[in-house]
């Protein structure tokens, strides 16, 4: 066949019409021959009002193209008859090979026949076979499913629970999406989050008694970790104490002055038996105290493969809190003192677990959080303490409570915890408890004084010389006496220092570990309140109402004696306890704190004694004072007070101490000296002579010779002191007695030997002096007789001191 070429297709012209119908005419063939869209004419042919003329158009291009197509078949007819004639000649071809065709199907039937039985059976059994094989991997994954389920199941059973979850995540990850029957995958699909649920209440349930059963631990992990502390303490004071003997006996030079501390094997039982365990915290137990946190640990654990994990430290901290706060609760059943021990190791434990939990909990929960519980347990603490002690009257009450906050706080200080401001309540409440103190010693210093019965001690064995006389250092000698020992003080003494020595350790005790290490200014001055208040206090009220007679003022003066060496022990006592050198104690030693007592003591016994002597004296009544011959034996009253003295002496040497028995002899002996100087000053002794005078001049010679004989008693000085008692008396004899007596008005000679002498006295006494010649009737024997000088020079000093007067 012929192939024509193609034609341009040209728009027919029109025969007829204007101008506007042509160019219309020619786009609307130009826009058909080439495809484009008829839209545009057909809404301006409407838009004009004009159809009719689109439609004439297009029936004129219709009839244009017409003719057209005659010309083409024409031109194509030839090559069309051609084709027919091509096509019949290959009939016959056709035929033949339709009949070949035939043939060769027939042969391919009766052969290929068998061929595809065998390809339909082996289509069918590769079938079956896959399906064998889905059914048996089908079977194998089931298997694998099945003995997670089991494996989930036993550690279900057995409490595994994280290996249950882990199954139930491998069930979920890797068979779950993959499981070919739909029947299991959906009691998985429905299982799997009721057995996490189910795992999530269990541990939970776990948490919750954990929770009860921590805090009965925690009461008593901190009751046994203040245990350990209080322990530890008394060690450290038991081997202080062994420090303070060895150092006194080496003081005293008892024994040789080498020694050694004994070193201990101090484990650290606070830091291996209480928070430490040596299994790492796997288990969370710290064995033998049954400090168990595995039960926290595991939920904790589990809650964090349930993806929980925020939500758990947040239940925990929440629950901790409110166990804190209800640990705060005071009971109002019983007394602070009876539960406060329970209180604040309850306290101590929650926080010794929460330094364990912190440190091994693997961030279940922080620091900051720790420290915020501390902050909020710290200032409820502090606020009981404040209103406990401003309730307490009892200074032991206080001491308690504050011993064992302190051990509190040496507990917690070992695990990080900061305690300043429960050591700084502590402090503040010190006036308060050294009041309180001062008013119990008070109380019992006037038992012990009220029922002293003002006899000397008498100890039987050596052990209460011991108890009474050494453990206080009052001894006067290092030579242990023989027994039964009477000791010169009575009861008292022994009774007071206990009381002294019981408040120096409690003060002590109160001011250790309270955060000051220097504290030994704070004991010394409510020591030096003790004694110089409380004690002197009462001695003095004793002194002033219950002492009626020389022994009871002479026991006291002894026993003020004893305490004067007492005071010297409080002070190295102190010292000792606050740990600071002896040697700075002595430098800051003011003077004796019981010197008013003391005074008063000695005061009390020497007006027994002038009272006593005083009735001896009025003796000097019946003595001659116009005597004709001098006494040589003494007059009767200088004979009773000297035996009376002697007597004295020779019980008060047993008791009082050799100063005190001079003091108060010289004082006896000046108040003699006055008597005799006022029994010639007063009115009852008009007159008197020389041979008055010259006996009494014997009488002060036997007072003086009764002194002479105390030298082997005292020192020669003190026996010196105690003749110039009679300074006065002696004086005023000499002058009497002197050939010129007009020397009394030089000052040279009458500041060395008159210098006792009141001019006035001398005065009234030197006009009572009468001589032989001026006695009854003897003017008339003796007038014309010449003036005895002595009696001139006399009357001479008279005048001269009349004058000055």
């Amino acid at each position: 066949m012929q192939s024509t070429k193609s034609r341009r297709k040209v728009a027919p012209s029109a025969d007829g019409g204007d101008s506007g119908d042509k160019s219309e005419q020619l786009l609307l063939s130009s826009a058909i021959c080439n495809g484009e869209e008829l839209g545009p004419f057909v809404r301006k042919a409407f838009a004009s009002g004009r159809p009719e003329t689109l439609l004439h158009l297009l029936r004129y291009f219709s009839r244009s193209k017409e003719s057209e197509i005659e010309e083409v078949c024409k031109a194509h007819y030839q090559d069309f008859i051609l084709a027919v004639d091509d096509l019949r000649s290959l009939l016959s071809d056709v035929d033949s090979l339709k009949s070949a065709l035939s043939d060769s199907n027939s042969k391919l039937q009766s052969v290929a026949g068998p061929l595809l039985a065998s390809l339909d059976a082996y289509v069918e059994a590769q079938n079956i076979s896959k399906n064998v094989d889905f059914a048996l991997t089908s079977v194998a994954s089931c298997v694998k499913l099945m003995e997670l389920c089991s494996r989930a199941n036993y550690h279900l059973s057995n409490g595994n629970l994280y290996m249950a979850l882990r199954c139930l995540d491998s069930i979920e990850s890797d068979f779950l999406d993959k499981t070919p029957s739909s029947t299991l995958k959906r009691m998985l699909e429905r299982k799997i989050p009721a057995i996490r649920s189910h795992i999530e209440k269990k541990v939970s349930k776990e948490f919750g008694d954990w929770l009860v059963e921590i805090r009965v631990v925690s009461r008593n992990l901190g009751q046994l970790a203040i245990g350990q502390a209080s322990s530890a303490r008394q060690r450290e004071e038991e081997l202080r104490m062994k420090q303070r003997q060895a150092e006194e006996q080496t003081r005293l030079s008892l024994r040789d002055c080498a020694y050694a501390l004994e070193e201990e094997d101090d484990e650290d039982e606070l830091g291996s038996g209480i928070g430490d365990d040596k299994d790492g915290y796997a288990n969370g137990n710290s064995g033998w105290l049954g400090f168990d946190l595995t039960p926290l640990y595991r939920a904790y654990h589990i809650h964090q493969t349930l993806g929980l994990e925020d939500r758990f430290k947040q239940y925990y901290f929440e629950n901790r809190r409110l166990q804190l706060t209800s640990d705060f609760q005071v009971s109002s059943m019983n007394s602070f003192l009876e539960s406060h021990q329970t209180f604040f190791a309850q306290i101590a434990g929650f926080f010794i677990v929460e330094d364990r939990v912190f440190r091994t909990g693997g961030g279940l929960i922080s620091k900051f959080e720790v420290e915020n519980l501390w902050e909020t347990a710290v200032s409820k603490m502090c606020s009981v303490l404040e209103d406990q002690f401003s309730r307490m009257q009892t200074a032991n009450h206080l001491l308690l409570i504050k011993d064992y906050v302190s051990l509190l706080g040496v507990t917690l200080r070992r695990y990080g915890y900061p305690v300043d401001a429960l050591l700084d309540v502590l402090s503040k409440h010190r006036d308060k408890y050294h009041e309180l103190l001062l008013s119990d010693c008070r109380k019992q210093i006037a038992e012990a004084l009220a029922a002293d019965k003002f006899e000397q001690m008498l100890m039987k064995k050596e052990y209460e010389y011991s108890m009474n006389v050494l453990s206080f250092q009052i001894q006067t000698s290092d030579i242990i006496p023989a027994f039964p020992y009477i000791a010169p003080f009575s009861s008292t003494v022994p009774d007071c220092c206990r009381i002294v020595r019981s408040f120096i350790e409690d003060s002590v005790s109160f001011m250790s570990y309270g955060g000051h290490l220097e504290f030994y200014d704070v004991v010394k001055k409510y020591l030096d309140r003790l004694l110089g208040e409380v004690l002197d206090g009462a001695l003095l009220k004793l002194i002033n109402t219950s002492v009626h007679g020389v022994s009871q003022a002479m026991q006291v003066a002894a026993n003020m004696a004893v305490l004067e060496r007492a005071c010297d022990f409080f002070f190295r006592h102190a010292a000792q306890l606050s740990g600071i050198p002896l040697r700075m104690a002595e430098r800051g030693r003011r003077l004796f704190p019981l010197n008013k007592a003391r005074d008063a003591a000695e005061v009390m016994l020497s007006g027994l004694l002038k009272t006593k002597v005083d009735g001896f004296m009025q003796l000097i009544e019946n003595v001659n004072w116009m005597v004709d011959e001098p006494s040589q034996g003494g007059n009767e009253y200088v004979n009773e007070v000297i035996i009376y003295l002697e007597t004295l002496v020779a019980t008060a040497q047993q008791i009082l101490p050799t100063q005190v028995l001079k003091r108060v002899l010289q004082d006896v002996l000046s108040h003699i000296s006055g008597q005799i100087v006022g029994a010639l000053f007063g009115d009852s002794v008009k007159r008197f002579n020389v041979n008055a005078i010259m006996g009494l001049d014997i009488d002060i010679r036997l007072l003086e010779s009764f002194a002479d004989n105390l030298a082997p008693l005292f020192s020669e000085g003190d026996a010196n002191q105690l003749k110039n008692a009679l300074a006065e008396s002696r004086q005023l004899i000499n002058l009497l007695l002197s050939n010129h007596p007009e020397n009394f008005l030089n000052p040279v000679i009458r500041e060395k030997s008159y210098s006792t002498l009141d001019y006035r006295k001398v005065v009234t006494i030197s006009e009572k002096l009468r001589d032989h010649s001026d006695r009854l009737f003897g003017t008339f024997g003796s007038r014309g007789a010449r003036q005895n000088p002595k009696k001139k020079s006399l009357d001479s000093l008279i005048k001269r001191l009349k004058d000055v007067s």
